[in-house]
């Protein structure tokens, strides 16, 4: 128990604070760098050495099932009061992968360099960050905070997909690498050693001593619950079903006729849309049940991607396509982040949210190359939208499920 003192010098997180405003200028870089940079990347390397979609997406999918595994005891390690070290030091080494890859001319230099920054992303992007933001806010009032470092790192793919490609134009891949690499050594890895203080963490945190074991037995439990399970179903599928889109946009845009100008146009407005619909909710809805949202937002994406496999390839329908992709991405990271503590269990969020996360990491990893390999059989992008149109319907069907069983066994 933490003293009454440490209760009354406890000041509760605000959304405006440094620490968040830090921690989101943290990752807009990081997933700028890390993963919406490497479709456009990828598909510059692969016309200059000659290599093929599924060879490219295949380290990718390597280093996101290593993050999976990974993500767990980097939970845990969050919820033991090392986010500082956690996220600094991923993005030094993350920057040096990414210097690494800018050397590369050989398949397995390339496919060491994407696995290591896959890796480094269940240290440095959204989980690790929301398990930060626990600690210091307490994990009845994360929800503030949470959804303030969406708002920022909604800001990710509107910055950096522009910028890469400005840098593509420039630079090259290898010019554009070494840019990415100084981002995560400088800014990145600067911003998290500055804003993470463990000496500033919620009283219900800040005595914490809990080893490694303290978490699994929090995760065990909660495997016993049907809500858990049903929530990983939906997770998984809202991953595979996100980086497959994300991942190939790009390519399926340029395939159906639009020039790179239009196709990253539309790809920027997938960015305001995400901040569009997380303001939304912080104004219209901020005390509606994850549940609620949650069960509300799924149904967007079918809807999304059936719209864009039957519609004519127009400018305005990916347009809109993109918005309304982008707005309930935007609302879906609010729901995972939220989804531990008030539908799972109020303990040990670091190592639960990973345990929920591996799973949807792996998934995540498998289908960009699921899909690139799918598209080299068929020679289309159509079967790769049904696919994706089939993961977000599981998705509907494993959140519905989710909020179902959750109300009845944790209605709080």
């Amino acid at each position: 128990m933490t003293g009454h003192a440490d209760a009354a010098a406890y000041k509760p997180l605000s959304g405006r604070s440094l620490f968040i405003t830090g921690l989101g200028i943290g990752q807009v870089c990081s997933w700028g760098s890390l993963y919406y940079s490497f479709p456009l990347i990828a598909e510059a390397m692969g016309r200059d050495l000659g290599w093929s979609k599924p060879q490219m997406y295949g380290a990718a999918t390597l280093g996101l099932v290593l993050a999976g595994i990974a993500s767990y005891p980097i939970g845990n390690a969050i919820d033991r009061g090392h986010g500082r070290l956690v996220m600094a030091a991923g993005s030094v080494m993350a920057g040096l992968f990414l210097l690494a890859w800018s050397q590369v001319e050989g398949l397995l230099a390339f496919y060491i360099c994407v696995a290591g920054i896959g890796i480094l992303q269940a240290a440095t992007l959204y989980e690790p960050a929301f398990a930060v933001v626990a600690r210091r806010s307490g994990t009845v009032g994360a929800r503030s905070g949470i959804t303030a470092l969406t708002l920022w790192g909604g800001f990710a793919s509107t910055v950096f997909i522009p910028l890469v490609q400005f840098l593509l134009d420039g630079f090259g891949w290898r010019g554009t690498l070494m840019v990415l690499a100084a981002i995560n050594l400088v800014l990145c890895a600067g911003v998290y050693a500055a804003v993470i203080d463990p000496a500033a963490d919620h009283p219900e945190h800040a005595h914490a001593k809990g080893g490694p074991s303290a978490g699994w037995s929090v995760v065990r439990m909660v495997m016993r619950q049907p809500a858990f399970w049903a929530l990983a179903v939906a997770f998984t599928a809202y991953s595979g079903t996100f980086s497959a889109f994300t991942f190939h946009l790009y390519p399926l845009l340029v395939e159906r006729g639009f020039d790179t100008g239009t196709v990253v146009s539309a790809m920027a407005i997938i960015g305001p849309a995400q901040v569009a619909g997380r303001i939304a909710i912080w104004m219209f809805a901020p005390k509606a049940s994850v549940r609620l949202i949650g069960c509300c937002v799924v149904l967007a994406f079918p809807l999304a991607l059936i719209v864009l496999e039957a519609a004519p390839p127009s400018f305005a329908i990916v347009a809109c396509v993109a918005a309304l992709y982008g707005g309930a991405n935007g609302i879906m990271t609010i729901v995972r982040g939220l989804a531990v503590p008030e539908m799972v269990t109020r303990e040990a969020y670091g190592a639960v949210n990973g345990a929920l996360a591996a799973p949807a990491t792996v998934s995540r990893a498998i289908a960009p190359v699921g899909a690139a390999a799918l598209w080299a059989w068929s020679g289309s992008y159509d079967p790769v939208l049904f696919a994706a149109i089939a993961g977000a319907l599981i998705l509907v069907a494993g959140f519905w499920t989710a909020a179902i069983l959750s109300a009845r066994t944790n209605p709080s």
